[in-house]
């Protein structure tokens, strides 16, 4: 008994034993504490994701739905159209009007890049899907047959395939402006780093007549405004404004890509998003009856098939359409892509004459 009390009353075995239970203390606070952040961050990110998936769910379009099942596993290459309007938010009537923007992204895991290819919206293009032949400037086909026609008519316009596309209305971006200008009521300084809104982005993108690189000048800016956006798109920062973002892209975007879609994308091609090329259809003035009309060569619409399916991965194809079926007929007729002075153009029936 007397062993035992010296035992228990010995300094060095009051101090292990203070010591151990404060240790057991301090440690049954740091798992407490561990455990209740571990519950908050869960909470917290599945409110994220919920939320997220409620904003994108909106943005989806059952309409021009197509199996996305092991397709963005992060090896596959992909395209998406990317289009921009000025309609205001497309809400689910989704009213149409013509694009201002039309953009081929093209994602190249292998390279870690995408492509962004411009489509001049004055180019001359078949209406794929149109009751009857009829020609237009490609940005029409959205207003005459929406995302459908868009994406076949683009795609049967320099053969290559694509399945996905994206509408926009841009903004909520900064950018330094590459030339100084005034615009729709916005003014650009060049290289003053601008924030813009869905407005003053579309203003910024649109303007040609004041660059002294007329289309190509607004195609570069419109480039310059769909590689910031996919730049803000994978930042974290963009979490801290999470819920006007979500709102703004709920109202303001349409895709048929859903949400398990986009998951993967983002996970899966995100080293893609650090590095970019671009180019564009380098088209032809020209007059079609009384409208102004961009007509693109042959030879320009070979090119830029080659460059985009070779980023598919796919092989080399001799590119025939009703494009290149006008250009023989136009050129038989005296039209030359060799000159610079602004010509007409005569659209023949390529029902009847050419070769589908």
């Amino acid at each position: 008994m007397k062993d035992r009390k010296q035992r228990s009353n010995h300094p060095h075995n009051s101090r292990v034993d203070t010591h151990s239970y404060k240790n057991r203390h301090i440690w049954v606070w740091v798992i407490s504490i561990v455990a209740l952040l571990a519950v908050a961050g869960a909470a917290y990110f599945a409110s994220v994701y919920f939320r997220t998936k409620s904003a994108v769910d909106k943005t989806y379009d059952p309409k021009t739905a197509v199996k996305t099942t092991g397709e963005f596993d992060g090896k596959k290459k992909f395209a998406v159209l990317l289009m921009g309007t000025d309609t205001g938010a497309l809400d689910r009537t989704e009213k149409r009007g013509r694009t201002d923007t039309m953009i081929l992204a093209v994602v190249n895991p292998a390279k870690k890049r995408y492509t962004l290819v411009s489509i001049p919206r004055d180019t001359m293009a078949q209406m794929v899907g149109s009751e009857s032949f009829k020609t237009e400037k490609i940005n029409a086909a959205y207003e005459l047959g929406g995302a459908r026609m868009s994406m076949d008519s683009v795609s049967k316009l320099i053969n290559v395939p694509i399945k996905y596309y994206a509408v926009v209305n841009m903004g909520g971006i900064n950018i330094r402006p590459t030339l100084s200008f005034e615009y729709g009521g916005y003014i650009f300084k060049k290289g003053k780093l601008t924030h813009m809104g869905g407005a003053g982005a579309l203003a910024y993108s649109r303007m040609r007549y004041d660059d002294p690189r007329g289309d190509y000048g607004r195609q570069e800016r419109q480039r310059q405004v769909i590689t910031t956006l996919i730049k803000k798109a994978v930042s974290i920062s963009s979490l801290s404004n999470l819920d006007s973002i979500l709102t703004s892209v709920s109202s303001n975007v349409r895709t048929n890509l859903p949400f398990s879609a986009m998951q993967q994308i983002a996970m899966n091609y995100r080293s893609c998003a650090n590095s970019s090329s671009s180019d564009y259809l380098h088209g032809y003035n020209a007059m079609i009856d009384d409208a102004a009309y961009q007509v693109q060569p042959t030879s320009e619409l070979q090119r830029i098939s080659n460059l985009v399916r070779k980023e598919l991965g796919l092989p080399k194809e001799m590119i025939s359409n009703n494009e290149t079926f006008q250009n023989e007929k136009n050129i038989a007729n005296g039209f030359s892509f060799k000159s610079e002075k602004t010509q007409h153009y005569h659209i023949y029936d390529y029902t009847e004459e050419g070769d589908n």
